[in-house]
């Protein structure tokens, strides 16, 4: 088995004719990681994934594997293998030609490839179904073959290209369990696309959010969520509001700030110069409906959305100066007083839950 590889990208671009898809951007993935390449259609996140693997051209910049420079060469020559959005696997083939296919072009021979190949629908617990063809599989076993088939050349990374968005949610979550599993077993360095933020959180070690071909925040889930790095990343994520005002002092840790034509508000930040525009993240799941006690902060919003989510009830409310907001109830407290669309509710949270933002023009 190979050892698993350090992915260095350094101030990588990538255009197409005008258009820059992907934004000068560096990044360390060390070797063994679970990375998440996370953000919204378009943001660079699948281009950056195709240049790792070579599928495509790199403008500019250089991609290192393990120390080595790759930047020119064939995916074939990386040490990656790619699994694809769609599996690409062969129908007119059975389970086992299909996964030992990249061993039949590189001339093994035909007893060891097959050997080989149903070793690997072992380790993906597919080998009773090693004579089917694709056809005859579900969703979620034509991707254990299509990862048996990417694993066979003994890559030192795995790129994964939205593997789970064509399942079900139930299998879904099952599938989440199953690559985890696999990457710690192997060890190998994993580098996942994603759009959906709980896939991230749930699988990876390293959560890289990008937009507009740029990495806003490349950090352990735990910070991704606690701490998000813009306003970018607090909304995206969804745990956090984002709330907008111009600086008027510091006092005690906390950065002051005013919303316009709505409340002086504060959070957690070192001190910046008065006028200055600020951006502030409030937890969602910190705000309480009712008065601030002391030392908190907040404001009287009137609620446009109720959505009961289970253990949970989402409300969204507006205020002065504060268009979208969204409070996170625990469901008991929610149904033993009960709020209606229209309804001008008291929303508070303690200063320490809000933070302040960086901006990427600061």
């Amino acid at each position: 088995m190979s050892q698993p590889a350090e992915i260095d990208i350094i101030s990588v671009s990538k255009k197409y004719g005008p258009t820059t898809a992907v934004d000068a951007i560096s990044l360390k993935i060390p070797a063994g990681a679970y990375c998440c390449l996370l953000g919204p259609s378009g943001c660079g996140k699948s281009s950056t994934l195709r240049m790792i693997a070579g599928h495509e051209s790199i403008s500019q910049g250089d991609i290192r594997l393990g120390g080595k420079v790759v930047t020119d060469f064939p995916p074939a020559k990386r040490g990656t293998a790619m699994m694809f959005q769609s599996y690409a696997l062969f129908p007119h083939m059975d389970l086992i030609d299909n996964v030992a296919f990249s061993l039949k072009m590189k001339g093994v021979e035909k007893g060891e490839r097959r050997a080989r190949a149903l070793d690997m629908l072992k380790l993906m617990q597919m080998e009773p179904y090693a004579s089917r063809r694709p056809a005859q599989l579900s969703g979620g076993q034509q991707q254990r073959v299509a990862l048996a088939r990417a694993l066979i050349t003994d890559p030192e990374a795995l790129l994964l290209d939205e593997p789970l968005s064509a399942l079900d949610p139930f299998l879904k979550i099952r599938m989440r369990a199953e690559l985890k599993r696999l990457q710690k077993n192997l060890g190998i360095t994993f580098v996942h696309v994603t759009h959906s933020q709980d896939e991230a959180m749930a699988l990876a070690d390293l959560i890289v959010v990008m937009n507009d071909g740029r990495i806003e925040q490349a950090a352990h889930p735990r910070e991704v969520f606690e701490r998000p790095a813009t306003a970018f990343v607090a909304r995206f994520m969804g745990d956090h509001n984002v709330v907008s005002g111009r600086v008027t002092g510091h006092r005690d840790g906390l950065v002051t700030f005013e919303v316009p034509g709505g409340p002086e508000l504060a959070a957690v930040g070192r001190p910046m110069e008065a006028g200055r525009a600020v951006d502030v993240a409030i937890r969602t799941d910190r705000v309480r409906i009712g008065a601030p006690e002391q030392e908190g902060f907040g404001f009287t919003g009137i609620v446009s959305n109720i959505e009961y989510q289970g253990a949970s009830v989402k409300i969204s409310a507006a205020g002065a100066g504060i268009e979208d907001f969204t409070v996170i109830a625990d469901d008991t407290a929610f149904f033993a007083r009960p709020i209606v669309i229209g309804e001008a509710i008291p929303l508070s949270w303690a200063a320490r839950d809000a933070l302040v933002l960086g901006r990427l023009d600061s």
